[in-house]
């Protein structure tokens, strides 16, 4: 960049408002080839919209901390976003009621399974320690997981970018498997996606509607509830 246009780069970078609104710009153009594409899984707008924003990071030499600083408001929403999810879920309450004993099952069977999987078959793989303790909390929301991960011989920095990872992989996959395994209760496909991808497969599911977002944002509160206490407690247990 030369003379005019470096002098504005510079004014630019220096606002706070460019980062967010890179932000929302990359997010719309994931949604606009997303919807263009029929809602195809490899076209996921949080996995497209990430992609796009660490290209224009790296070709304009913005350091991560740079783009945090400017875009933070957008974290900042995460809480009232997840504080929000308790508004499907009041008006699906009956829904719920009739549905707690099997989806307490379901959250059993669960939980046990997004742990030990991953553990299971990091450990069978040769993976050190560090890295099968930073698999077990992958599918829970991230601040929960991090803690659950120091808690229990981790890494938290590893466990923050596998969450990441599920949360993506489960929203682009999880409605294309369970189209294929012909399962069309939003209340299962509502678990099933808050359960194994946290917060990115709750607002997927919230797409699909909003009784499986109720159930969905239900399942990714119970599952970091359980998981943190269960899993810590486990691997006290299987290490003493």
């Amino acid at each position: 960049m030369n003379g005019p246009v470096e002098r504005i780069w510079v004014y630019l970078a220096t606002s706070p408002l460019l980062w967010l609104t890179a932000t929302l710009v990359a997010y719309q153009a994931a949604n606009w080839v997303w919807s263009r594409c029929r809602m195809h899984p490899l076209a996921n707008p949080v996995l497209l919209s990430i992609i796009l924003l660490v290209v224009v990071l790296r070709v304009t030499g913005t350091e991560y901390r740079v783009y945090f600083d400017g875009a933070q408001f957008v974290h900042f929403l995460l809480g009232p976003a997840t504080v929000a999810l308790a508004i499907p879920l009041y008006r699906q309450v009956q829904s719920v009621r009739r549905s707690l004993p099997v989806l307490l099952a379901a959250l059993c069977a669960g939980s046990i399974t997004a742990a030990s999987s991953a553990m299971l078959i990091a450990w069978a793989l040769g993976a050190s320690h560090e890295t099968v303790m930073s698999l077990g909390p992958k599918s829970v929301t991230t601040p929960i997981a991090m803690g659950i991960a120091e808690a229990i011989g981790g890494l938290p920095s590893l466990t923050a970018v596998l969450v990441m990872l599920t949360g993506i992989t489960g929203s682009a996959l999880g409605p294309w498997v369970l189209a294929r395994l012909r399962i069309d209760d939003q209340r299962a496909q509502g678990l099933a996606m808050g359960l194994a991808s946290h917060g990115v497969g709750t607002a997927r599911a919230l797409q699909i509607g909003e009784v499986a977002g109720a159930f969905a944002g239900l399942a990714m509160g119970l599952n970091g509830l359980a998981t943190s206490l269960a899993l810590p407690l486990t691997i006290h247990w299987l290490l003493k």
